[in-house]
């Protein structure tokens, strides 16, 4: 029963994110976002790295229980598509690095895991505003933002989305 009930929400939202990919679309068409992050060793990662493959920019905590449900969906999105997109895990909370490391190896990501620079007021990202967590972002390959998400996602709700996307703009 829940799994049906938790199948007809996906549904539900997959509809929405749709439409409002749509309208995002409209508006961010030809602005490219940059954005810098850095990695769990301190290195620079700059959105554009990652340009020419659908970035999907998943914020999350190790803390956050949805967060943790959906990671194995990511990883599965992560192996199908890895010529094609990449899942940016973006881990929005304030502790140190190497328990961060550690939570993802014993989850076994196989994303980068990243974080943005600076202090994080927990209320908004370089994406727009945050009102919780997971949230994830959709960025197209030509580096344009095109759907945001607030709670738990799957990879076949990210691969619908991609797929009605590119139908909808060849």
């Amino acid at each position: 029963m829940k799994t049906k009930i938790f199948k007809n929400i996906m549904k539900t939202w997959l509809a929405a994110v749709v439409m409002m990919g749509a309208s995002l679309n409209a508006q961010a068409q030809g602005v490219v976002k940059e954005v810098e992050f850095v990695d769990l060793n301190g290195n620079q990662v700059m959105l554009s790295d990652f340009r020419g493959k659908w970035v999907v920019v998943n914020l999350w905590a190790t803390w956050c229980p949805p967060c943790r449900v959906e990671i194995p969906d990511l990883i599965m999105f992560q192996d199908k598509h890895k010529d094609t997109a990449v899942v940016l895990g973006v881990d929005y909370e304030d502790i140190e690095p190497h328990k961060v490391q550690a939570f993802a190896e014993s989850q076994m990501i196989n994303y980068p895991i990243v974080r943005f620079t600076g202090k994080i007021d927990g209320k908004s990202s370089p994406f727009g505003p945050v009102r919780g967590l997971p949230t994830t972002y959709m960025v197209t390959p030509k580096g344009e933002l095109v759907a945001a998400r607030t709670g738990m996602i799957d990879d076949k709700t990210i691969e619908s989305f991609i797929e009605n996307y590119e139908k909808q703009n060849p």
